[in-house]
């Protein structure tokens, strides 16, 4: 009796392996639909405009923060939105010229 569960249980997982298997190889599923969203699909429309905003962001960083800064190494973008919070307040700085430096930070 023992023995008929295991060997069971072990064509069960062996089922469920060839289905997983057969689903990867054809691409069915919600993976394939996210995949059409992802950034990399996407990445071909926003180049133009991350560019510009990147360059708009740089020249506002240069006019603003370079007085007394110089760019800082890379930081998670959390942690850099929460920088450019705390320097918005104390320089005075536009929320739009936040938002681009912000942009070009975290780039």
């Amino acid at each position: 009796m023992k023995i008929k569960a295991v060997v069971l249980g072990a064509l069960l997982a062996l089922a469920l392996l060839l289905t997983m298997a057969a689903m990867a190889k054809t691409g069915s599923g919600k993976a394939k639909d996210k995949d059409k969203d992802s950034p990399a699909a996407t990445a071909g429309t926003h180049n133009a405009q991350d560019d510009t905003m990147r360059l708009a962001g740089e020249k506002r960083f240069h006019s603003n923060c370079a007085r007394c800064h110089v760019s800082p190494p890379k930081f998670s973008p959390r942690m850099m939105g929460t920088i450019v919070r705390h320097m918005r307040v104390r320089s005075a700085i536009t929320e739009e010229d936040a938002r681009l430096i912000l942009h070009y930070m975290s780039q």
